[in-house]
């Protein structure tokens, strides 16, 4: 039994998937069920996989299967029979307003551990392993490195638990800048950015979490964002 929510997301990521040949952003997907935040898609979208009517495919953008409908969505009474359209089956004819899948140039950046987008926690600074990243991801230049997103503090900006963010060193920010902030020299967070007059203020994307306000000489700007990698 699916809730109206639940039922109404799925219908919603099938007629884009057969219109488009992939599925609906997180972003789209919360304007259509006109939801305050992603994270109320996020349980949508694990709900229907509990559930078995969908799967999320990794390492891939946007990679949502439906492997089944409800009958009132014109399911199993239907002959309902789900495909990946990914480009791989050449038997399998390509949606209109499908994209070619081509392949981009990455680079291996470091992972230099997890990051808290919560309460902060000890600043991290050795390899665990590597993450591919797309050049493009990078063309601000400078030197860059990745952390593993640990909290859910930024989840209104996009940025989950689990969720690997992409670095560009600098001491600098702009105020607005979702940053690497170094408190007192040894507690590391993900937050945005604001200075206030001999002050510097941590701010949360999530209510839950109080802006964290410090004298500036207390905070050092480490990296700013540039991109973010999640793996379903």
């Amino acid at each position: 039994m699916l809730t109206k929510k639940q039922l109404d997301l799925l219908q919603f990521i099938n007629k884009r998937v057969q219109r488009d040949g992939v599925p609906p952003s997180f972003d789209e997907m919360k304007e259509a069920l006109q939801l305050r935040s992603k994270s109320g898609i996020h349980r949508l979208i694990t709900a229907l996989e509990e559930r078995g009517f969908i799967r999320r495919l990794a390492h891939r953008a946007r990679a949502i299967e439906i492997v089944k409908l409800p009958e009132s969505l014109g399911g199993a009474a239907a002959g309902f029979n789900p495909t990946v359209i990914d480009g791989d089956r050449p038997d399998v004819e390509r949606p209109s307003a499908a994209q070619q899948i081509t392949s981009v140039p990455a680079i291996e950046l470091p992972v230099m551990g997890r990051i808290a987008a919560g309460v902060p926690i000890e600043a991290i600074s050795q390899v665990s392993h590597n993450v591919a990243v797309p050049n493009a991801m990078l063309r601000a230049g400078g030197e860059h490195y990745a952390l593993e997103v640990k909290g859910d503090s930024m989840i209104e900006a996009g940025i989950n638990s689990g969720d690997v963010v992409v670095i560009r060193e600098t001491s600098t920010a702009e105020n607005g800048d979702i940053v690497v902030a170094l408190v007192d020299d040894h507690e590391a967070t993900l937050k945005r950015f604001f200075r206030r007059g001999n002050a510097i203020a941590l701010e949360a994307a999530n209510p839950a979490y109080e802006t964290r306000v410090f004298p500036d000489d207390q905070v050092k700007v480490q990296g700013r964002l540039v991109g973010l990698i999640r793996t379903y």
